[in-house]
């Protein structure tokens, strides 16, 4: 018998087990993918070209539209195939994995030739010039590409998740990163292949992670089912109604990103080069939090399934304990870690000056982004998407570039970090709120109905 016709794992035990369990493990992988990531940048200023880390920073800026896009698969996904799990009907899990699978792997293969194809104007619209310009395009079509196979393996992976097979979902995701830990190195300075090496490391690291992730979901959890055209149009409109607008909440963080890149562009390659280190040092340093937005879902999903409303508002309630617990220890780490940092990367000037105003202030405002980061997972968990779709845009749409342009104006490069405190504090607060109003307020009738009559597969 397949681990998939268990009983749901979350539907009993402690709460806070569960999620310390999931987050922790996911932390671990989110923090090694990250890590990864970032000596990733480190091999490139091994280099000493500073524009080469200017380029990345330009690149990652357009490289996460299409990480978003992969996420918000991922996280309907999880929503869609736990509640099924929690119901007991494992025939549909099976159909929706792979039915998801099938069309995350197409729409991001429609992103991937957007992007290609546009490429060069986007880069020129968030200030990127020169060879920084031309080295980040050329990063852009090696790594592109590989989008299709990201997508269908992140949606994969999440309905491991969702069944609540940790320890397996991480393997997957560090399998990628233990490929590109070799790879960098030799392709980015061994070889002297720069930025394009590391792109070359990108697109091997995918293939691994999702061939690892198909033999997890088909030989341990028999979580795929034959590909059918009757499943995709069965699949599709309830992946729909919770994907479109988690796409929209995701797409909202790499657009308020490249907002900040166009501010911090004004003063230069060398602020530049300080924010590229920063954007990967928050990667690797909050992923804790991103693993537990990603943890939660499933969770939250099993325990709708199964009709368990008091264990939902447990969950809530851990999460955000779990959260700030996390955030305050992550910021004295930073703290400690600030000139070693500097150092590393060999940022000087206000590039330096960037990563201080973060690891000293700025890290502090994660604190109230926690409220942030689990309302959104119990939005798109729990039937209201499109309410997390519009917090998201309000911070990232609406006051990321007015606030970050007035303190770039008063304060100088450190403004755009300092800027990002004050949305947090307003949006975060917010959003937390609204999240326990909604938690405590939920019962049958205001959720998403669970699938009836389950249809247990021998």
């Amino acid at each position: 018998m397949s681990i998939l016709n268990e009983p749901g794992r979350f539907l009993t035990g402690s709460t806070m087990a569960h999620v310390l369990r999931m987050a922790l493990t996911g932390t671990v992988g989110f923090l090694f993918i990250f890590a990864v990531d970032a000596m990733n940048l480190y091999w490139l200023s091994r280099t000493g070209d500073t524009m080469l880390i200017a380029a990345a920073g330009f690149a990652f800026a357009v490289q996460v539209i299409s990480v978003a896009t992969g996420i918000s698969m991922m996280i309907a996904a999880t929503a869609l195939v736990s509640r099924s799990i929690g119901a007991g009907d494992t025939a549909l899990a099976r159909r929706q994995t792979t039915s998801a699978a099938i069309l995350a792997a197409l729409l991001q293969a429609l992103i991937a030739l957007v992007l290609l194809a546009f490429r060069h104007q986007i880069l020129a619209a968030l200030g990127a010039g020169g060879e920084a310009a031309e080295h980040a395009a050329r990063y852009l079509l090696i790594s592109l590409p590989s989008l299709t196979i990201i997508g269908a393996g992140m949606v994969i992976n999440g309905a491991i998740r969702a069944q609540g097979d940790a320890r397996r979902s991480v393997a997957v995701t560090m399998a990628g990163g233990l490929v590109s830990l070799m790879l960098d190195p030799i392709l980015i300075f061994g070889l002297g292949w720069g930025l394009e090496g590391a792109a070359i490391g990108v697109g091997v690291a995918r293939i691994v992670s999702f061939a690892l992730g198909i033999r997890v979901a088909r030989r341990v959890h028999d979580l795929l089912a034959r590909p059918r055209l009757a499943d995709l149009g069965e699949s599709l409109g309830p992946f729909a109604r919770i994907a479109l607008p988690a796409l929209l909440t995701q797409l909202a963080r790499p657009v308020g990103t490249a907002l900040l890149v166009a501010v911090m562009a004004r003063f230069g390659e060398e602020a530049m080069a300080g924010w590229a280190v920063l954007t990967r040092l928050i990667m690797v340093a909050f992923g804790g939090l991103f693993a537990l937005a990603a943890a939660i879902g499933g969770i939250f999903g099993q325990n709708l399934g199964a009709g368990r409303y008091d264990r939902l508002r447990s969950t809530y309630r851990d999460a955000v304990i779990f959260g700030l617990g996390y955030v305050a220890i992550v910021w004295i780490l930073l703290h400690l870690a600030t000139e070693p940092v500097i150092r590393a990367f060999g940022l000087t000037g206000q590039g330096a000056e960037v990563i201080r105003a973060f690891t000293s202030v700025g890290a502090g405002g994660f604190l109230f982004a926690v409220g942030l980061f689990v309302t959104n997972a119990a939005f798109n968990a729990l039937g209201r998407a499109p309410w997390a779709t519009a917090i998201n845009w309000l911070r990232e749409g609406l006051l990321t570039f007015p606030v970050a342009s007035l303190m770039a104006a008063s304060f100088g490069a450190v403004g755009v970090v300092y800027s990002q405190i004050v949305v947090s504090m307003v949006i975060g607060s917010v959003a937390g709120l609204i999240g326990m109003w909604f938690i405590r307020n939920l019962k049958p009738g205001t959720a998403p109905d669970a699938p009836v009559e389950p249809t247990i597969a021998q």
